[in-house]
């Protein structure tokens, strides 16, 4: 009978070392699983249907951040703050002539004695994209990335992107272009 017990008494102090090892593995998994929420997801659209040989199209990347996030200006406020940053891998075909930001909005938190420029909800990038010269008609793909640092009142994730496709239309020169988008492309200062 003491035997048993005793077997009993070691058996419970074995199930609680392993209970607590499985609750925070569990934990770590939750927390693992919810960092790798995307804060910020974006797409590609350009200015029109599609584009001609030797010419140039706009094109503009919307991002949306989540609430209750906010990602540093393309020009940050303080020098150590990462930048947001919309990058084209380069290619043969296409070359990227500018990228347009838009103006962050000033903003205190409570970790800065200054306010911050930031981004917040819909972020609009411009892009002008310059097509080669002897380009045939064709559906062409540039892989690029959103650049960002994520924040909240309190705390920053890791510095990270999101890819980014640009699916570009090369028609022959006597096919019209037709404008589209033109509510995002009227919000970007192209210069």
């Amino acid at each position: 009978m003491e035997l048993q017990t005793a077997k009993k008494r070691d058996l419970g102090k074995m199930r609680m070392p392993l209970g607590v090892l499985v609750l925070t593995l569990m934990a770590a998994s939750l927390g693992w699983a919810q960092s790798n929420i995307p804060v910020v997801e974006a797409h590609a659209v350009m200015a029109t249907d599609a584009m001609h040989a030797d010419s140039m199209v706009k094109l503009a990347v919307l991002a949306q951040v989540a609430a209750g996030y906010h990602i540093n200006d393309h020009m940050p406020s303080l020098d150590y703050l990462i930048p947001t940053k919309f990058e084209v891998e380069p290619s043969g075909q296409f070359t990227v002539k500018s990228v347009v930001y838009p103006k962050g909005t000033l903003k205190k938190f409570p970790f800065s004695d200054v306010p911050l420029s930031v981004y917040e909800g819909k972020v609009v990038v411009g892009m002008v994209l310059q097509a080669g010269k002897t380009m045939p008609a064709g559906t062409y793909t540039l892989k690029a990335k959103f650049a960002y640092q994520a924040c909240n009142d309190h705390a920053c994730l890791g510095p990270t992107s999101v890819p980014v496709a640009l699916t570009i239309k090369v028609v022959p020169h006597n096919v019209p272009l037709k404008a589209v988008e033109t509510d995002v492309f009227q919000r970007i200062k192209f210069e």
